[in-house]
């Protein structure tokens, strides 16, 4: 996948979480509601992270120097890991923190109705819920594109990029967010019970926890280093396979530097005949076969060694033989 859809699933979430916060935070003032404002602190939080994924991916631009010869394509995986935390204490851990101080309010008496503006909540969350809809559907489209055969699920466990899978999280734990906050002001505003107000803040704050955590594991594996997908792998090893002069590959690892750049380690196996010129032609050859199956391989490094019908790479040295024997 190309940055290009990630970025276009990311302007369109930033421009519908500005919009939806000030809103928000309009209608808690008014109101006092605090599934508002918990909602209200969500989408901030959620605008702050677009702008750090959106900053990651600049920053990952940067041409690789001396002290970082493999580029900055990490600095994305790094930017989604804060969104993670962003997402964990300024969204869920505030919202946990709101439902405990509005229990708190409503239990000495201290607190006050909607009064003549409660109508405005119910507006604000019908108009977010729309708002966040398209910027899901936007989303959705752009995985759409990417995702092949893999359901939605199989796609953010094994995406290598990071943008979209985050984006798609937390539109959905947006959206749901939504409806728990739209349920909770509509039972407290009916029933005059504000107790269900303070349900919906803390069923919002566990929601993002959740989100957080999960978004926290998968970052958290990719930063890590994973390998290239599968399906890349069996592109290589079909190239490698196809390329003359390669007798079999003895081993081959790979790992993503970032996003969109793998590097390949192989040790491939040789005849025992064959010249050093051969073996460079072979291994030239063997890296013009992997970029073209494969472009995401940038960096490529090949060890050839002569190829003989018994070896075994586990196989451990036989030791030497005593003195006398």
């Amino acid at each position: 996948m190309s940055a290009d859809g990630g970025s276009r699933a990311v302007l369109a979430a930033l421009a519908a979480n500005t919009g939806i916060a000030a809103t928000k935070f309009l209608a808690f003032l008014l109101t006092g509601i605090s599934s508002m404002l918990a909602e209200a602190i969500h989408s901030v939080a959620d605008s702050g992270n677009q702008v750090l994924l959106l900053i990651g991916g600049k920053r990952s631009r940067r041409e690789a120097d001396e002290q970082h010869p493999f580029g900055y394509g990490r600095e994305r995986y790094i930017y989604a890991f804060i969104v993670s935390i962003v997402l964990f204490s300024v969204g869920g851990l505030f919202a946990l923190f709101e439902a405990f101080h509005k229990f708190e309010e409503i239990r000495s008496g201290h607190h006050e109705d909607a009064g003549r503006w409660w109508w405005v909540p119910l507006v604000v969350l019908g108009v977010s819920i729309v708002l966040e809809g398209l910027s899901l559907r936007t989303a959705v489209s752009e995985t759409d594109k990417v995702r092949g055969d893999a359901s939605f699920v199989q796609f953010i466990r094994r995406a290598r990029q990071p943008e979209l899978p985050v984006i798609l999280l937390e539109d959905v734990a947006a959206l749901t967010g939504l409806v728990f906050a739209l349920f909770a002001v509509s039972l407290s505003l009916i029933t005059g019970n504000y107790y269900f107000d303070v349900a919906g803040t803390a069923m919002i704050g566990l929601l993002l926890v959740v989100v957080a955590v999960v978004l926290a594991l998968e970052t958290k594996s990719l930063l890590l280093g994973e390998s290239a997908t599968p399906a890349a792998q069996a592109r290589i090893r079909a190239a490698l396979d196809g390329t003359p002069g390669v007798e079999r590959i003895i081993h081959m690892k790979t790992l993503h530097l970032g996003p969109e750049e793998l590097l390949v380690a192989a040790k491939i196996g040789v005849g025992a005949m064959t010249s050093a010129e051969e073996v460079a032609q072979a291994i030239d050859g063997a890296e013009r076969a992997i970029r073209a199956a494969e472009p995401s391989a940038g960096a490529i490094y090949l060890e050839p060694d002569v190829f003989r019908a018994d070896y075994r790479p586990d196989a451990r040295p036989e030791p030497p033989a005593a003195p006398g024997h």
